[in-house]
């Protein structure tokens, strides 16, 4: 969506807040011995509780409220059975409606004790997207969004999965612009407009730049020695510096 007014700012501001702070509440109840159906019964709970609906599953039937990803899963891992145990790599996507307002975040941690290797890869993640939010300005190429991921990833020593991607949101969970990769896209001519309501996610990752889609239908895994890490934060953009929705709340 594009902004059109304050009511339309307020809305995705409310509902970044809310995502944030269940995304930050489901880390920190994170522990060995706890199985991923949990967590995400936690998440559920806070969303309710907020008067927030879960988006993934409200707009396409997933099966959880949250997504809950680890260690060879990349992305959309569906909350059940699977226990989280020490130096397991999480990751926590959460996304949701909030009064017709949509937004939508993730991060990811190790579950102590953290091997070298795993801080590293969630550190490079993190320093990923506080790049890219540098370049999500009005006018800009949307690539450089890309460029700016792809270049942490290389300098980090760790691969971009290139076929997972940000998008545009707002009034839904994806919207145009859709396809807003981790990699400098040389053919992608588009640029971003102010008032746009995006959310930029890269996903860095120790062996694979492709993941497929698991027998589930849902989870999208690499290779079973992979790790991987994403943090993803809602973003208006503006002239100058994005207003960030997903923002934790001792960083607003």
């Amino acid at each position: 969506m594009t902004i059109e007014n304050q009511a339309d700012i307020d809305g995705v501001m409310l509902a970044g807040s809310v995502v944030a702070a269940v995304r930050d509440a489901m880390l920190a109840a994170i522990e060995p011995g706890m199985t991923t159906l949990e967590l995400d019964q936690l998440g559920a709970a806070l969303l309710e509780q907020a008067g927030a609906r879960s988006a993934p599953k409200s707009s396409y039937d997933f099966p959880g409220s949250t997504c809950i990803s680890i260690n060879e899963e990349a992305a959309h891992g569906i909350p059940g059975a699977r226990i989280m145990a020490a130096g397991d790599v999480v990751n926590v996507d959460v996304s949701a409606e909030l009064n017709g307002y949509f937004a939508d975040t993730g991060a990811t941690m190790v579950v102590p004790p953290v091997s070298p290797t795993k801080a590293r890869l969630c550190h490079a993640t993190r320093i990923a997207l506080d790049s890219a939010l540098v370049q999500a300005t009005a006018g800009a190429p949307i690539n450089r969004i890309g460029k700016a991921i792809q270049t942490v990833a290389r300098k980090h020593r760790f691969k971009v999965i290139r076929n997972l991607a940000g998008h545009g949101l707002g009034r839904s969970l994806h919207e145009e612009p859709e396809g807003i990769v981790g990699f400098h896209d040389r053919h992608d001519r588009r640029r971003l407009r102010a008032g746009q309501v995006i959310a930029i996610e890269p996903f860095l990752s120790t062996r694979n730049d492709q993941v497929e889609t698991a027998a589930d239908g849902w989870t999208l895994v690499g290779d079973p020695k992979n790790l991987s890490a994403q943090y993803e934060h809602t973003v208006i953009v503006t002239h100058g510096a994005p207003m960030i929705a997903t923002l934790s709340a001792s960083s607003r």
